[in-house]
């Protein structure tokens, strides 16, 4: 009896033995299942994340990189632009003659009737030669009365306004560089860039 007990017994323990370990790989095998599903789903993540920076970083070096073309492109531009302006502008507005005739032409435009009083910013430069004309030549010319005064801040050229009214036009050679190279940088960009 005690051989039977001790069969049964042992032969109940074994098939509990049996199941438990049944579930044990059971549950093992769903762990396992669950853990590559999850390092399939990080490494496809990372892989995501990766292609997504992979893409901005080309696009910002794209962006940078037109970016560097474009403001070298407008590097060259302008200095090309301006050594060909540059000297031409400011030998034309430190010539006392051309200022006079440009000076002329802007003041019978300004005083249409020939009345208005004008104030006039000379280049302390031309001093010696355009006081006299101011004084005497254009005060002929307009009906109204001229005010000139010279300053160092203006290199060539001159500005120009009715006095007292708060508003001039200004023949400076910086205001002709700037009108001159508007002009000259399509053709100077088509010339260079293609």
């Amino acid at each position: 009896m005690t051989d039977k007990l001790y069969n049964e017994g042992l032969s109940k323990g074994k098939q509990e033995g049996e199941e438990i370990l049944a579930r044990s790989r059971k549950e093992a095998d769903e762990i396992i299942a669950q853990a590559r599903k999850q390092a399939e789903e990080i490494i496809s993540q990372a892989q995501r994340q990766a292609e997504d920076l992979r893409t901005k970083v080309n696009s910002d070096l794209k962006m940078a990189a037109q970016q560097s073309i474009a403001a070298t492109r407008q590097d060259i531009e302008n200095i090309v632009v301006a050594k060909m302006s540059d000297c031409e502008v400011a030998k034309a507005l430190t010539s006392a003659d051309f200022v006079k005739k440009i000076i002329i032409a802007t003041a019978e435009g300004l005083s249409k009737d020939g009345a208005a009083d004008l104030e006039v910013v000379l280049p302390e430069t031309l001093r010696s030669e355009l006081e006299p004309f101011v004084k005497n030549e254009l005060g002929k010319v307009l009906k109204g009365g001229v005010s000139a005064q010279f300053s160092k801040k203006v290199a060539g050229g001159f500005t120009i306004g009715p006095k007292g009214e708060g508003w001039f036009v200004s023949f400076t050679d910086e205001t002709f560089k700037t009108l001159i190279g508007e002009y000259l940088r399509p053709a100077t960009k088509k010339i260079l860039f293609g």
